[in-house]
């Protein structure tokens, strides 16, 4: 059974799914995104669109049932149907690749082929928001260490984007400029926060996060969605990311977790967020937990209850982590 259930409360739903408690630990000895499992090409390949084998999302969705109801509390409850997308894209069939293992040609592929899954679930138009992401070590809950991310295209703006959008409407009706170009503009113009740049996009910490190395990579031209990519943004891209992770595992000399979210413009939506190309930008928001090689940033009751985030450390201190581990990165790669 799978389903989205209001929340009144947060004026958003909840996805419910209970065939993903069946979600397994992956054996030693096994591996489905590995050649010669039955699941992927016999033949190898770069990267690979593999249909999540537990979606809490579904193109047909699961028949789902009238909510709990007390007399005079009509429309407080209600479900609807899960309808969406969620799909897995594998990396490399080398069970144990770390991004940066890969060229930067390889991870061209994996940015090319979130663009084309952009374009063909813009069409359907029950789709709202489309999100690839990743979860990298087991920090963050990662059952499958075969390196791979995740796609998911939502029937509603979930509640995070929704926020970023109505801030960034609301920025962009006071100021007549948009937000994220403004972030851009000030974190380049300080220097402080600044970890990488190319001439399509730049990386930083910004001022507020609320992660000690939660990175954001963002669009510098003022480009949407992966729907615009061309093949040098979609180049430029994929070598940053490569530098990216290269260097988070070398911070502390082991696998670094994080959460991986790219942020873009909303589909089909044009009656909720009109012109909203006007202001709001692609960009990537990392949230690796780690706050020290041993120790993990918890979202506990204040963060998770409230959604009153702390972070740790200032990131004006762990920026020079980040670049010295950027340095010795580059040293082993050349």
């Amino acid at each position: 059974m799978s389903e989205l259930r209001w929340n009144p409360l947060l004026r958003t739903y909840t996805m419910v799914a209970a065939n993903r408690a069946n979600r397994p630990h992956m054996p030693k000895d096994w591996c489905p995104f590995c050649v010669g499992s039955g699941k992927v090409p016999d033949e190898g390949y770069d990267v690979f669109l593999y249909p999540n084998d537990f979606p809490v999302l579904k193109q047909t969705p699961d028949p789902y049932g009238p909510a709990p109801m007390e007399e005079g509390t009509e429309g407080l409850y209600h479900a609807t149907p899960a309808h969406g997308v969620c799909e897995v894209i594998l990396y490399s069939p080398n069970h144990t690749a770390k991004l940066y293992d890969l060229s930067v040609a390889h991870i061209q592929k994996l940015v090319a082929l979130w663009c084309e899954r952009f374009k063909i679930h813009a069409q359907d138009p029950k789709v709202k928001f489309i999100f690839p992401f990743e979860n990298r070590g087991a920090e963050v809950g990662v059952t499958m260490p075969h390196p791979h991310g995740q796609l998911y295209a939502y029937s509603w703006i979930p509640l995070k984007i929704k926020t970023e959008l109505d801030s960034c409407r609301d920025y962009y009706e006071q100021h007549g400029t948009a937000m994220l170009m403004d972030m851009n503009r000030t974190e380049l113009a300080s220097g402080d926060r600044v970890f990488l740049e190319n001439d399509d996009f730049v990386a930083y910490l910004p001022y507020f996060t609320d992660f000690p190395f939660g990175l954001f990579v963002v669009s510098k031209n003022g480009l949407n969605h992966l729907g615009q990519f061309n093949e040098q943004e979609q180049h430029n891209l994929a070598s940053m990311l490569r530098d990216i992770v290269g260097a988070f595992d070398q911070v502390y000399d082991r696998l670094f977790p994080y959460m991986m979210c790219i942020h873009q413009t909303p589909v089909n939506a044009e009656d909720l967020y009109p012109a909203c190309e006007n202001y709001y930008h692609f960009h990537i928001e990392f949230y690796p937990p780690l706050r020290a090689k041993d120790k993990v940033k918890w979202y506990a009751s204040s963060e998770t209850g409230a959604w009153a985030a702390a972070n740790v450390v200032a990131v004006e201190d762990s920026i020079h982590l980040l670049r010295a581990a950027l340095d010795k990165f580059k040293a082993m790669d050349a």
